[in-house]
């Protein structure tokens, strides 16, 4: 099945773009070619498994299965359903294509990677409004991932690659980047979609780190959130409500808590943290 303009296949089928689900169908053949190359590189073909997170009207689905072994797609909108399922009719008959009806949000996708052979690939032109939400589940699939491959507005490109000290850099960044090497790799034009939205998008490509910088857990959260909660203040101050463990523990890490928590790296984060729930752990252990 080669990729077709959504405007026509959502005229043939009676359809219009769902302004309460976010829908902006990418209309650009030459983007679309290059999301599916940057999710399966010439040395994966036929190989990589994909799991795509809002199919739509189906143009980087064809792109994917003309490149991957296997592809699920999850498609939340039941008005789309049959519109792919007859689109793809044929793969699904082999075995290369799975249609799931859901929404990626609240959806398993642990369970739907797993069922793929490696290397496994997560990509998607994340709905808007809640990207921030399904890049903190990529986060925690990580493990499981070759590489995530995501379109997302070029504000939230902007975050998920940005350095210590900048102003978009911020606990998004640091979660993301706690388990992926973030990389912008082109800007998409309002244009290139349909309808066209407000803003610039951007795709970007998270590729799983050998090791962790840092291990997410709730004393890394509770960290990371208070030190961005209000970015004017100083660690000492945004770090007040972790007790008085926490000049003990930035003394130990060599943190200076004059500084703020946007001057801090992923490293530093996970080294504070660590070093908070072991004196917490020798309090707890020592005598009464």
């Amino acid at each position: 099945m080669t990729a077709q303009d959504p405007r026509n296949i959502l005229k043939h089928h009676g359809l219009s773009p769902k302004k309460s689900f976010g829908q902006n169908f990418l209309a650009n053949a030459g983007v679309v070619a290059k999301i599916a190359e940057a999710c399966v590189p010439e040395g994966e073909l036929g190989g990589a498994s994909v799991l795509e997170i809002g199919a739509g009207t189906g143009a980087l689905t064809a792109a994917l299965l003309a490149k991957a072994g296997r592809v699920v797609a999850i498609e939340r909108d039941r008005d789309l359903v049959p519109v792919l399922n007859g689109l793809f009719a044929a793969e699904a008959e082999r075995g290369t294509f799975r249609l799931v009806e859901a929404s990626a949000a609240h959806t398993d996708l642990s369970s739907l990677l797993a069922e793929l052979p490696e290397p496994r690939v997560l990509c998607g032109n994340l709905p808007y409004q809640i990207t921030g939400q399904l890049i903190e589940l990529a986060v925690g699939l990580a493990p499981s991932l070759a590489r995530a491959v995501f379109m997302v507005q070029d504000e939230v490109a902007d975050r998920l690659v940005a350095s210590p000290g900048t102003k978009d850099y911020g606990a998004l960044t640091v979660f993301t980047q706690a388990r992926f090497d973030v990389v912008r790799l082109f800007r998409v034009a309002p244009g290139s979609f349909h309808p066209p939205p407000k803003v610039t998008s951007a795709v970007v490509a998270l590729t799983p780190t050998p090791v962790p910088r840092a291990i997410e857990d709730q004393t890394l959260r509770s960290v990371v959130k208070l030190a961005f909660a209000m970015r004017r203040k100083t660690l000492r101050n945004a770090w007040a409500a972790l007790g008085d463990v926490v000049d003990g523990c930035a003394a130990e890490c060599g943190i200076d808590l004059g500084r703020r928590g946007e001057t801090l790296s992923v490293e530093d984060f996970a080294r504070f943290a660590r070093a908070v729930d072991r004196a917490r752990a020798e309090r707890r252990a020592a005598p009464p």
